[in-house]
């Protein structure tokens, strides 16, 4: 027999989205058995096609079914970006596709909108990749539309954005993002604008201590308290200024000239592809131009899953899947692979341990902290030579770059 609490995310869900069915457009009307709905309207699309496709949410087994064909292919988008970055050993997939029993139960037996969100997301950052920014962008928005965790990924988007196109140059991929958000919104935006942002947007809403997964050593009225959740915001942008200052942009040039047309910079190349203008990163960190993109999106997530004001078991996969590309896109000795997979399985075990415990979550701090440790100072800069890359062709910004 099913365990009754199975159902109950689900089944909030089709509740919410329920309501919409039959036509309200109020989103502060639009309410679960856990509380009202308050993700983005990307959400309430997806999961209105399953409420339908599930027989209005009832067909239980069948949405298990769907989200394991969804596990699999977000399997299949992760391992085309390690393979594009070809830095994780292989015998470390056994261990991201067969070792977590959370990941897997949060897949397949919750039915939780986190591993859409995801899903969406490592195929936007495949895009990326294969410098396809303005679909790459289309994408990351539909992945926020979902849940808003996806904007951990955007300062390192931001970053990356400015390095390859300038400021002027990445205004209209920005454009694309917001125009997304408007399009999908605008339903909810024409009945109740602010009823639809508050919800939808609230960054200010409070978590429950029971289900806390991080900060179960403080005691609640610490976990409660603003000024707590303040000092988290400003290590959270602390954490983003050093990185962007001195991993991801080499400390020798002024992060300012982010700014300027690519073109523009000293010294220039003769064509601005992902290669060359990541030549300029890489006096930063030895990576190759796939991996670099990786290295800035998924440390930049990883600052913020490290500084949550909370985090619950679901969201364990917000991060899981990019956690051997963090442990591993550094030089690594054949002698340093065993704490590296120590780590994996100590941090798996604080998620797989229920309830949390003071134990637990101090050491799932310890882990990130170590993560964090590795990423600064395995990232140092290098010397490198000063000729950028020569390019094949002279044309001045390719095709699916724009």
């Amino acid at each position: 027999r099913r365990p009754a609490d199975t159902e109950i995310d689900w089944k909030a869900y089709m509740q919410e989205v329920e309501g919409f069915a039959n036509g309200t457009l109020d989103y502060t009307q639009l309410k679960g058995d856990t509380g009202p709905l308050v993700y983005p309207a990307g959400f309430v699309y997806i999961f209105l096609g399953l409420y339908y496709a599930t027989g209005r949410g009832s067909d239980i087994r069948l949405a298990q079914y769907l989200f394991a064909g969804l596990y699999l292919l977000n399997l299949l988008f992760v391992f085309r970006i390690y393979c594009r970055t070809n830095k994780v050993p292989p015998y470390v997939f056994f261990f991201m596709c067969c070792a977590s029993y959370r990941i897997h139960s949060i897949f397949v037996l919750r039915l939780f909108n986190d591993p859409v969100a995801m899903a969406i997301l490592f195929l936007a950052i495949n895009l990326f990749v294969e410098d396809r920014w303005s679909w790459g962008c289309f994408l990351f928005s539909l992945a926020v539309s979902v849940k808003m965790n996806i904007l951990l990924f955007a300062p390192g988007l931001l970053f990356l954005l400015l390095q390859r196109f300038g400021l002027l140059g990445c205004i209209p991929k920005l454009c694309i993002c917001a125009l997304l958000q408007v399009v999908l919104g605008l339903p909810f935006l024409l009945v109740n604008p602010v009823g639809y942002l508050t919800r939808s947007f609230d960054l200010g809403r409070q978590f429950q201590f029971k289900w806390t997964v991080n900060w179960r050593f403080l005691p609640e009225e610490v976990f409660q308290n603003r000024i707590f959740h303040a000092a988290l915001l400003l290590a959270h942008v602390a954490g983003l200024g050093l990185f962007a200052l001195h991993r991801w942009h080499s400390p020798k040039e002024n992060i300012l000239t982010l700014l300027k047309d690519p073109a523009k910079r000293k010294p220039a190349s003769p064509r601005l592809t992902v290669n060359n203008i990541l030549w300029q990163a890489s006096c930063v960190c030895p990576l190759n131009a796939s991996a670099w993109i990786v290295f800035i999106l998924f440390s930049s997530n990883f600052l913020g899953v490290c500084c949550s004001r909370s985090l619950h078991y679901q969201f364990y996969v917000w991060y899981f899947h990019t956690l051997p590309y963090l442990l591993w896109c550094t030089p690594t000795t054949k002698l340093a692979h065993m704490p590296k997979v120590l780590l994996l399985g100590v941090i798996e075990l604080c998620w797989n341990t229920y309830p949390s415990t003071v134990c637990s979550s101090l050491s799932l701090h310890l882990c990130h902290g170590l993560i964090l440790l590795q990423l600064w100072y395995s990232t140092a800069p290098t010397a490198v030579s000063h000729t950028p890359p020569l390019s094949r062709k002279p044309t001045a910004m390719s095709k699916k770059a724009q």
